[in-house]
């Protein structure tokens, strides 16, 4: 798919797997699926990434993440505390009930309800990322709406020496990802928020993980 022009800002983006049947892809779906049944427990992001986080979180750091799901329960688990933020009440009210069966008492879970994308991204959504004080953050997740702005704002929060892990950052910028959706190198970053993040990024030590279906990278915060 070509783009013609940047939008504005970015709300969701659909995943185009009927359209990139090649038999690599569907050998690395089948493995996909197969890791996701086999590890029920575990965040929907790629395995490398979680074998990274399971080795970099520690029990004292605290957290937050836009996009809630197997990774609320997997991260209060593992640290000391997570403020998790959800845009849709049906998927907040299954995953709260998940929490109370976990008894997971270290998790803040906040709704802000977006029935359907708007045009402008920052919004109470993404800016809820701005209610952390900035350098507050040993880590935070962007994979929910409006993954642009909120990434963008999470970045200060963040401390030096901490984590931003961006699921399905092959969508948003230009790589030589073999998985679906990817952005060619020659076409630019997604939104020009995007951009702004991009170049914001660069001085950021980052590992770039792909099962070949989806992506995700794990951002590293200088120190000093």
């Amino acid at each position: 798919m070509t783009a013609v022009s940047v939008p504005a800002t970015e709300s969701f983006v659909p995943t185009p797997d009927r359209f990139h049947l090649t038999p690599r892809y569907v050998a690395n779906r089948v493995r996909a699926a197969l890791y996701e049944r086999t590890h029920p427990a575990d965040p929907w992001l790629t395995p490398a990434a979680i074998g990274m986080l399971d080795t970099l979180l520690r029990p004292t750091d605290r957290g937050a993440e836009f996009g809630s799901g197997r990774s609320t329960v997997w991260f209060a688990q593992r640290v000391a505390a997570l403020t998790s933020v959800e845009h849709n009440p049906c998927w907040y009210e299954a995953v709260t009930r998940k929490l109370k069966e976990r008894r997971a008492s270290n998790v803040e879970y906040i709704l802000v309800a977006e029935e359907a994308p708007t045009e402008n991204g920052d919004g109470p959504y993404a800016r809820t990322a701005l209610t952390f004080p900035d350098a507050s953050l040993d880590f935070a997740l962007v994979d929910g709406y409006y993954r642009d702005y909120t990434a963008k704002f999470l970045m200060a929060k963040v401390k030096p020496g901490g984590l931003l892990i961006i699921d399905n950052i092959n969508w948003a910028l230009p790589c030589r990802s073999i998985s679906p959706g990817t952005r060619p190198a020659g076409l630019g970053p997604k939104t020009s928020t995007w951009g702004e993040v991009e170049r914001a990024l660069s001085g950021w030590r980052a590992v770039w993980t792909s099962n070949g279906v989806y992506d995700t990278a794990i951002f590293f915060k200088p120190v000093g």
